[in-house]
């Protein structure tokens, strides 16, 4: 066999053994384990809380405070751009606050990080950190963990305002006073600036009871104190009116009001001058009323501070400053310049990372910093002695070291080798250091040294939140090509023609050798256990090992018969090489092509105008079928172009829907039109010897279902558009034509064109019934294209018999292909392959991950009026099902058609996604909005879970397609190979 070229392997007849069922039905139950498993893997990688207890707090070592009590004002949702800029008259809309920048304080803009919402913002601006990564399985509003925070620090906190924010920070604390107003105030159908002066207003009676109350008076009087006040107008405003509308700016002028009389109060009451302000936003608003993305109209928020210990305004030259390489945690440049509108350009402006209010709240009143920060102090806000301002940065640095040696100790506690974070292995000598600098009152230096040492623990907080990632990600990506590869070896072991004696000396192998592999596996699993256990690890790092390791073991166990296949591979022609390397290639590009479309779904469109033009060239070209098919297949590629061009968000138009009725209606008469005839290629999809006269009873009643179903939609829309309540004799009728339509393919003639195009009618009365737009006429386009795929697929076939490329054995005209299936060939490829790209389209083609939470109720209205989620939701799922099943019913008709192993195919399209799954691993996030972090979860998730998601919607399918029934023309002159 070495040294002389091979051919090509022919198809050759196909019978799996029970051995090979039986090893399929493990080979599936472990799919679905591993997936499960490994899906679960991206929450201990990406989404593990950065926060760790048992640090001891940090005070700054003041010869006294700056200041003795705290006012937060947090106007939640106010825009930066809003706030500083003038009005169309050009007044300032918050003129207290802007004396306050040019006469008593300082500036800046304070850069939020995505998910720009209300609890990370507020989470950022009193603790110190961003949006812990664990929150994304909790929701917005619950502490997935418990964390410290300035008010936890403070003598005693005062808070009022919003039900959804206060109790976050007060509810647990001892020294707290704090209010909310009822969840139904907020009313988003009124001007909700009232919701201000609410906060305000309570605060201002606390006080004015105090007079009476030597208790709280003495309460009010220490120091240390916090007070907060939540101002939610903005917010509220924003959502329901948009940042641009006349309620939002106002709403600004209101939080200015606010800031004043606050001010104005707290003087007047305490008249020490010993209280700082801070005045802030969590975050911004876009102009379509939403917030949560990393836009600068979400993560620029105003930050003004006045009041005890901040430095006055610092006027400056305006000139340019060069691009220093910093960043905000927005991704901001420091030193942007300020818009020439907000007037400000001489006062110094300081920018800060929204983290950095929480050390500067925290230094204000001489609290540590609090224990999970990782702000840095922006000093530049802060009125102090040299010496003073030096241990601030100190004990801020402090308290970030603290975290990272914390986090070092625990990781070097449960870890058998343990890699220390180098930069910092002389933390202790830096320490000493900048101690003696401040000793020799080398405040500059000493200064300087303390930056630089917070900012390696900064580093170092991230080296060991990511710590297990190479590891684990190694574990995960070599669990999902062991898992391919098994299933490579599996298709080539039972679905391909690889020479008898191949397989006899792999056998002897497998028998003398699995047992020894084996155990040599369970003894590297049980070495594993044991180190991991020794390392504390979680449970789950056992299983994503185990399984791992078990994947290899059985592609170690198999070697010999790889040693086998590359040998047979080696020996095969030079030309046969190129095309296994071409398909690889294409296949590769084709899927990442797929995974680009996940952010994009209007590349489909140009997806399936090359694919009209590449497939429609190939029918005229290569198979040489009539040019009526080329044309055909030209003009449905294109036709399903046009939807992923459409909005996700299906805008309502029910004439399109009646239209797609009639449409369909003469759809399916071509179909029944082509199955009556006889000539070459369609042979294949018709059983002309076999005519059923029932046909044209059952084709008529489908037709007259789809057409009745139309008039309901008709119907249904007249009856909202007039306000009337839909009559329940017209619901049942909906209930009862979508009942029946799906029904009766199964009484259809079992040829195959007869039968999809029975499905295709059977499904199309609750697939119109649910649409609301042009997802009708999706309908209709989408199964045009696999109805072409099945024709193309037919006349290659017809073709190549013809030319007797097949050479196939002798078979009876008129016989039925029922377990005879040829071996897989490399050429088969394009099947699965045509089948992920469709089974992607069924989804984007009318919608995006997005859509599916923003569907329309009146999808369901012709069903259901009554408010009912979990039907409503069923419904809404059924409709995008019913497109995935055509695609499987047409994927089952061609294997039948082609006689290739359906569950062979299976296999291969799970190896395609994959592909997609490994890409998808690497590419979720756990920084950005809540929208693009959950979209990356779903990305990953979807296609991981397609192992089940594919086979459950293949047995459903089977319903209707394991009778079906594939005629041969007679090919007695064929001769076997």
């Amino acid at each position: 066999m070495a040294g002389r070229a091979r051919p090509q392997p022919q198809p050759q007849p196909h019978s799996p053994s029970a051995s090979t069922r039986r090893r399929e039905r493990w080979l599936v139950v472990l799919g679905v384990a591993l997936h499960a498993v490994y899906m679960l893997s991206i929450f201990d990688i990406y989404f593990k809380s950065p926060i760790v207890h048992g640090m001891a707090p940090e005070p700054p070592r003041f010869s006294a405070p700056p200041a003795k009590r705290l006012v937060l004002l947090v106007a939640d949702g106010l825009r930066a751009d809003k706030f500083f800029e003038p009005d169309e008259r050009g007044r300032y809309r918050a003129p207290f606050l802007r004396g306050v920048i040019e006469e008593k304080g300082r500036w800046g803009v304070s850069h939020a990080r995505p998910p720009t919402e209300s609890r990370p913002g507020h989470v950022a601006i009193i603790a110190g950190f961003y949006e812990d990564p664990s929150a994304v399985t909790k929701g917005w509003k619950a502490n997935p963990v418990e964390f410290d925070s300035v008010f936890n620090q403070s003598r005693h906190i005062i808070s009022f305002g919003s039900p959804d924010i206060v109790p976050i920070f007060c509810s647990s604390l001892p020294h707290s006073t704090w209010g909310t107003y009822p969840h139904e105030y907020e009313d988003f159908a009124t001007d909700a600036s009232f919701l201000d002066h609410w906060s305000f207003d309570q605060f201002q009676g606390l006080l004015n009871r105090s007079f009476e109350d030597a208790k709280l008076r003495q309460l009010l009087l220490q120091d240390k104190l916090v007070i907060f006040l939540h101002l939610l107008g903005c917010d509220t405003n924003g959502h329901a009116h948009r940042p641009y509308s006349n309620i939002y700016l106002n709403n600004v002028k209101v939080v200015d009001q606010i800031a004043e009389s606050m001010y104005n109060l707290m003087e007047s009451y305490f008249n020490d001058n010993q209280t700082a302000y801070v005045f802030t936003a969590d975050h911004g608003m876009s102009d379509k009323g939403s917030h949560g993305d990393g836009h600068p109209s979400n993560t620029d928020t105003p930050l003004v501070a006045w009041g005890a210990g901040i430095r006055s305004p610092k006027f400056l030259a305006y000139t340019d400053k060069p691009d220093d390489g910093f960043r905000f945690v927005d991704d901001h440049k420091h030193d942007m310049p300020t818009p020439q509108d907000w007037a400000l350009e001489g006062f110094e402006r300081v920018d800060v990372n929204q983290a950095d209010i929480a050390p500067l709240m925290a230094t204000l009143v001489g609290l540590p910093c609090p224990l999970n920060s990782v702000g840095s102090l922006p000093t530049h806000y802060l009125k102090l002695s040299k010496a003073d301002e030096v241990e601030a940065v100190l004990a801020n640095t402090k308290q970030i070291l603290n975290q990272f040696l914390r986090k070092s100790q625990m990781k070097q506690s449960s870890s058998l080798y343990f890699k220390p974070f180098k930069p910092l292995a002389n933390y202790s000598l830096v320490l000493d250091q900048i101690e003696d600098l401040i000793s020799a009152k080398d405040y500059e230096n000493a200064m300087k040294h303390s930056e630089e040492l917070r900012s390696m623990a900064l580093a170092g907080l991230h080296y060991f939140q990511t710590y297990d990632w190479f590891m684990l990600m190694t574990t995960i990506t070599l669990g999902y090509i062991g898992w391919m590869v098994n299933l490579i070896l599996h298709v080539l072991q039972s679905y391909t023609s690889f020479p008898a004696n191949l397989q006899k000396r792999t056998q002897v192998y497998a028998k003398n050798t699995s047992v020894k592999v084996y155990i040599v596996g369970c003894f590297i699993m049980g070495f594993s256990s044991i180190i991991l256990l020794l390392e504390k690890s979680p449970l789950l790092y056992h299983a994503y090992l185990f399984m791992t390791i078990f994947l290899w073991t059985r592609i170690v166990q198999n070697f010999e018969f790889i040693k086998a296949v590359w040998r047979e591979l080696s020996n095969m022609p030079f030309k046969y090489t190129m095309n296994l390397l071409n398909i690889s290639v294409i296949s590769l590009f084709i899927l990442e092509f797929l995974v680009m479309s996940f952010f994009d779904r209007k590349l489909y469109t140009w997806c399936f105008l090359i694919l009209g033009i590449l497939a429609s060239s190939c029918v005229a070209i290569f198979i040489q079928a009539s040019s009526a098919l080329a044309a055909y297949v030209w003009l449905s590629c294109w036709f399903l172009s046009l939807f992923t061009l459409m909005p996700a968000e299906i805008p309502e138009n029910n004439n399109l829907v009646i239209f797609s009725g009639a449409l369909i209606i003469l759809t399916a008469m071509a179909s029944r039109w082509m199955a009556t005839n006889n000539n070459n290629f369609w042979l294949y999809l018709t059983r002309a010897n076999k005519r059923d006269p029932q046909f044209s009873k059952l084709f008529f009643v489908q037709v007259v279902f789809v057409a009745i179903s139309s008039i309901m939609v008709w119907i249904s829309t007249s009856h909202r558009s007039q306000n009337k309540q839909l009559h329940p004799l017209h619901q049942m009728i909906n209930w009862l034509i979508a009942g029946f339509a799906m029904v009766l393919p199964l009484f259809s003639p079992s040829s195959v064109l007869s039968r999809l195009t029975s499905i295709f009618l059977g499904f199309a009365p609750p697939f119109l019934l649910l649409s609301i737009g042009y997802e009708a006429v999706f309908y209709s386009a989408f199964a045009m294209v696999l109805m072409g795929w099945i024709f193309v697929e037919s006349a290659n076939l017809y073709c190549s018999e013809q030319n007797g490329s097949a050479r196939r054995s002798s078979i009876v005209e008129g016989s039925i292909f029922g377990y005879d299936e040829r071996c897989l060939q490399l050429s088969d490829l394009r099947i699965p392959l045509l089948f992920t790209i469709l089974f992607n389209v069924a989804f984007f083609g009318t919608g995006n991950f997005a859509s599916i939470a923003s569907f329309e109720i009146s999808s369901v209205y012709r069903f259901i009026t009554i408010f009912s989620p979990f039907l409503m939701a069923a419904l809404l799922i059924f409709k995008l099902f019913i497109p995935f099943m055509l695609v499987i019913c047409t994927f089952s008709a061609i294997t039948k058609v082609v006689r290739i192993p359906r569950l062979g195919c299976y296999f291969l399209v799970i190896l395609l996604s994959d592909v997609m799954t490994i890409h998808f691993f690497f590419l979720v996030r756990n920084t950005g909005s809540w929208m693009e972090i959950g979209n990356s979860i779903s990305h990953f998730g979807i296609v991981s879970a397609q192992v089940v998601f594919v086979l459950l919607l293949f047995a459903l399918t089977n319903i209707f397609t394991k009778d079906i029934e594939v005629s041969s023309r007679q090919l007695s002159s064929r001769k076997v190979m």
